[in-house]
């Protein structure tokens, strides 16, 4: 099980230079539709194999899946695929990965959760890592206008996952976190479909496709097959073992893996700005995970979803 959560942050972290491959290779709307399109069905299938029924779900529950699946799913592919055609994948990796200091300040002010000087300390250090790396290493250029358009395009990506997370909060606890994952990916996937034959039109989303590279193929089913599918059954059955709390440890080894597979995949480069603020988000996530332990139960629902997006 350990060996499988180890190949989940490996899968989670070399989807950033897959992404950013796809990203190169196709508009980042018909990229995102195709993408996820591929995933929507292996995802749905294995679902209902597993499920053999579905869960008896009320309005507001179907509502809340929906509204998940328009901000986690639609809203998150946008922001990635775009950011990705912008920004280097070894340094979007790493910011990205503070994803959960938000969710847990959020969290603290909406539902009353855990936070104390420790969380706090986390935070703090994370957010200094991921604003050295987002501004190769001159953070306090986020305040004088020093951040670029790809750059402001990972805040949305962050933005939008936080939104998920918080949204699955409130209104999903006690869905089956794989029923719930399916059924968001479905309806995030039918309006990315909408949105790229709206904008990109039915030509370009279809020729995108045929015209694809060996190397966007590799990315897409990669990233369909590896990234969501594959990860999220080791993550799961890590869940169901050992607790959600030392699968999701785990994640912490996303960002290593994605800064390292982007180095050696699409060779980017490895610079003090990236190691120094890649370490200070790693530790600030890490602490403010560790600290934030206990705070409620994330082993079941959807709380034990990960964020196989990335």
């Amino acid at each position: 099980v350990h060996l499988r959560l180890v190949g989940m942050a490996l899968l989670w972290g070399a989807s950033w230079p897959a992404g950013r491959t796809l990203a190169l290779a196709m508009p980042p709307l018909s990229g995102s539709a195709w993408r996820f399109t591929l995933a929507a069905v292996l995802l749905a299938a294995w679902a209902v194999w597993r499920q053999r029924e579905w869960p008896q779900l009320t309005r507001k529950q179907w509502l809340g899946l929906a509204l998940a699946g328009v901000i986690g799913i639609a809203g998150y592919a946008v922001f990635f695929m775009a950011a990705l055609q912008r920004v280097e994948a070894s340094r979007a990796a790493v910011v990205v990965t503070t994803n959960p200091v938000f969710t847990t300040l959020l969290a603290a002010w909406l539902f009353k959760e855990k936070f104390n000087a420790r969380i706090a300390l986390g935070m703090l250090c994370a957010l200094v890592g991921a604003a050295t790396v987002l501004t190769q290493g001159a953070p306090w250029k986020v305040f004088t206008g020093g951040v670029g358009v790809g750059e402001w395009l990972l805040v949305g990506c962050i933005a939008t996952w936080v939104g998920y997370t918080l949204i699955a909060r409130a209104l999903l606890a006690g869905i089956d976190s794989l029923a719930a994952t399916a059924i968001t990916l479905v309806s995030g996937t039918a309006l990315l479909w909408v949105v790229a034959l709206a904008v990109d039109g039915p030509a370009v989303a279809s020729s995108s496709l045929t015209s694809l590279s060996a190397p966007g193929w590799l990315s897409m089913v990669f990233l369909a097959v590896g990234s969501t599918v594959l990860a999220y059954v080791w993550y799961f059955r890590g869940v169901a073992v050992l607790g959600a709390g030392t699968a999701a440890s785990y994640i912490s080894l996303v960002p290593v893996f994605g800064v390292a597979s982007s180095v050696l995949v699409l060779g980017e480069s490895l610079d003090a700005s990236l190691l120094v603020g890649g370490a200070l988000a790693v530790a600030g996530v890490v602490l403010t995970n560790r600290a934030a332990v206990g705070k409620h139960n994330h082993g079941h629902g959807i709380d034990a979803m990960a964020p196989w997006l990335e």
